[in-house]
């Protein structure tokens, strides 16, 4: 399996990709129209899966598709519906990921959820015992948006704070974004803000968590540390197949649609080029990590 460029221009448009967004602003606009008819144990499950599969749209996007227009795609993605992250400030850090070499490191690295030995060991009790919670499925579902949103927040407002305002236009896009996806939301479709947060916007960041949680491990091998995840079509279809994660590290540029075909043909090598990282699905992982740390937090390769 060759290695292509993180971003590329399709040649074509990309029909699978399109309907997937169609299916996405489709499916928000009914849940969101019919919000006060239905009971909230079922708007929290679908808002947090059609938001999760908007946050795997918007990785289709950062790696070049689905038109050979880059800003016809960006457009695609303009509204953030879970409001909390410009989408070109995501595009930068998540490319910045795909720098292999520096994969799961907490400093070079910014979708780690390692700590460093030296930061470590500077924890008291209680930071320690946040970290350790972190490893936990249930603790990364219901801390890690948090997480997130307090490292964005911080990172952006000690930029600005050295002289860095590169991301403030940036930052006034993402303003005319949320003002959109809340102008639906509370003008059109009377939700107030704060239950848009609580039933949709956080619970579908957790959701897009899910798939971070295991796809990536501390190991001395650069080409160990990525998994794969063979997952149902419910899973898979949220996640764009960016399950079969070893995949997509080792052809960044092939559309969501395309993975399973290309690791299903060459499923023996690329098991041994990531040392054999398979989990068994997500229902497993839950069972297995619901409760229980996945490892420790510390990152013993730093």
């Amino acid at each position: 399996m060759g290695r292509t460029l993180s971003g590329r221009t399709p040649a074509r448009i990309e029909w699978p990709t399109i309907a997937v967004a169609v299916a996405i602003y489709g499916g928000f606009g009914l849940l969101t129209w019919w919000y006060h008819a239905l009971p909230w144990w079922l708007v929290v499950p679908l808002a947090a899966y059609l938001l999760a599969w908007h946050g795997a749209l918007q990785h289709e996007v950062v790696h070049g598709h689905p038109t050979p227009w880059p800003r016809v795609n960006e457009g695609l993605v303009f509204p953030i519906l879970w409001l909390w992250m410009p989408f070109r400030i995501y595009r930068e850090t998540h490319l910045t990921h795909h720098n292999d070499a520096a994969l799961t490191d907490p400093v070079d690295d910014p979708e780690s959820f390692y700590v460093t030995p030296q930061n470590w060991a500077r924890f008291g009790p209680i930071s320690r015992a946040w970290f350790w919670v972190l490893n936990t499925l249930a603790g990364r579902l219901a801390l890690g948006p948090f997480l997130s949103l307090w490292r964005l927040g911080s990172g952006e407002i000690g930029r600005v704070l050295a002289g860095d305002r590169r991301h403030l236009g940036i930052w006034a896009w993402h303003v005319v974004s949320c003002a959109l996806v809340l102008g639906w939301v509370v003008g059109i479709c009377d939700i107030p803000v704060i239950e848009y947060l609580v039933f949709f916007a956080y619970p579908g960041a957790s959701f897009n968590l899910v798939r971070s949680f295991l796809e990536h491990q501390a190991r001395p091998e650069v080409r160990e540390r990525t998994a794969i995840v063979e997952s149902g079509p419910v899973m898979s279809l949220m996640f764009l197949n960016n399950n079969l994660h070893t995949v997509h590290h080792l052809e960044p540029g092939t559309a969501w649609y395309r993975l399973p075909a290309r690791y299903w043909q060459n499923r023996e090598a690329v098991l041994e080029h990531n040392g054999g990282y398979l989990l068994p699905g997500y229902g497993r992982i839950a069972l297995r990590y619901l409760f229980w740390p996945k490892e420790s937090p510390v990152h013993r390769l730093s």
